[in-house]
């Protein structure tokens, strides 16, 4: 046992900690404020329930001092295993992430999901279907003719006026052509 008059170290590691042996506390069951038995218990009864009540707070603290051995225990087995809280915490989302996609709820929703993108994908594959069939359309009809017609006409004339230009400086013109002037592009 330590005495009550050693010095308390602040800096140890273990301050805080329960220690691992019991100590033991004086009760003084005289100094205790005597109130009159609750009804229906006699004063033998009432004793009876005060040392059973005390029996079962020294078994908690016992069992908090076990629970605080175990406990550095596990701390320094995890630490010459090298397992960290991260470990612990990525092992801990793993399993609760497995226990998700288990799950019924998860399996509906993931069927809905699947079969919404489905609907989507057949529904704009439809959308496209019918714009391609527009286009054509709209290809096809005599204003659309027209309008490539008169842009055909302007192009020929943009065109051939290049062609027939004489002007050395002009980018078609019949001047020195270099060999990176006669690229396609």
């Amino acid at each position: 046992m330590e005495s009550a008059s050693q010095d308390i170290n602040l800096n140890s590691p273990n301050k805080g900690l329960l220690s691992d042996t019991m100590t033991d506390v004086p009760v003084d069951n005289t100094a205790r404020a005597r109130t009159s038995a609750p009804e229906g218990l006699t004063e033998a009864e009432e004793e009876e329930l005060r040392s059973e009540l005390a029996k079962v707070e020294e078994e908690i603290g016992t069992l908090r001092q076990v629970l605080a051995a175990k406990e550095r225990h596990c701390g320094e087995l995890k630490r010459k295993l090298g397992l960290t809280t991260f470990d612990g915490l990525k092992q801990n989302l793993s399993k609760s992430w497995h226990d998700v996609q288990v799950s019924n709820a998860y399996k509906k929703t993931q069927e809905t999901l699947s079969q919404a993108g489905q609907k989507t994908s057949a529904a704009l594959s439809n959308v496209g279907s019918v714009i391609s069939r527009k286009l054509g359309d709209m290809r096809n009809s005599t204003t659309f003719k027209s309008f490539e017609d008169r842009v055909g006409t302007i192009k020929s004339k943009v065109v051939g006026s290049r062609e027939n230009s004489t002007d050395p400086h002009s980018p078609t013109g019949s001047g020195d052509k270099s060999p990176q002037d006669n690229a396609p592009f």
